[in-house]
């Protein structure tokens, strides 16, 4: 479910070695299935774990995590990373805006899926985002981009470039192509003015 990096580990194991007798970690997701969900890692000392956390055991500690997070921390990953600048600990959960769907989900959930954990966290970077508003009969993906993509010069080469070939590889025989439905005139509504 969570994948802790040797690295990560050691260093968990360090932090905790300072920490009072039975401490772990708790891995969490704040607002989880939403555009605002952060994660985070923190002390979990004994008394502060519930009846229903799910425990992953590690090499020297035990992650804790609240029954609420579990769904939205599939495939998440933590490392610990030193270089010239120092060290990090990073924490990637690719689920944590919305929930995996199953592969036998509908084609809508399934395509709105796929942008919001792996589209829109690059469209973020810039202050934008996408969202499917239909699929229609033929096959084609509707998409509606907001925030700094309304306006956006590039939104031609991030739409046929970016998101159709993703889709079309991801959906094959499923989605048959894209079709951008924002308004990307410049005005009241576009994000630069």
């Amino acid at each position: 479910m969570i994948t802790i990096s040797e690295t990560a580990q050691e260093h968990f194991c360090k932090l905790l070695s300072q920490q009072p007798e039975g401490t772990n970690i708790r891995v969490f997701v704040v607002n989880p299935g939403t555009p605002n969900a952060e994660c985070g890692v923190s002390y979990c000392p004994p008394d502060a774990v519930e009846h229903d956390d799910l425990h992953l055991p590690y090499t020297g500690f035990e992650a804790v995590v609240d029954k609420q997070s579990v769904s939205f921390l599939q495939d998440a990953e933590i490392d610990f990373v030193s270089d010239q600048m120092g060290s990090q600990l990073t924490l990637k959960a690719p689920n944590a805006k919305m929930a995996q769907v199953p592969n036998d989900a509908p084609l809508a959930d399934r395509v709105e899926y796929l942008l919001q954990s792996q589209i829109n966290p690059g469209l973020a970077s810039h202050g934008g985002q996408v969202v499917l508003t239909e699929i229609t009969p033929e096959g084609l993906a509707i998409l509606q981009f907001g925030g700094g993509c309304n306006g956006c010069s590039m939104i031609d080469v991030t739409l046929k470039d970016g998101i159709e070939k993703q889709l079309l590889e991801q959906f094959a025989g499923e989605i048959t192509g894209v079709r951008d439905a924002t308004d990307h005139e410049r005005g009241e509504h576009s994000y630069y003015q």
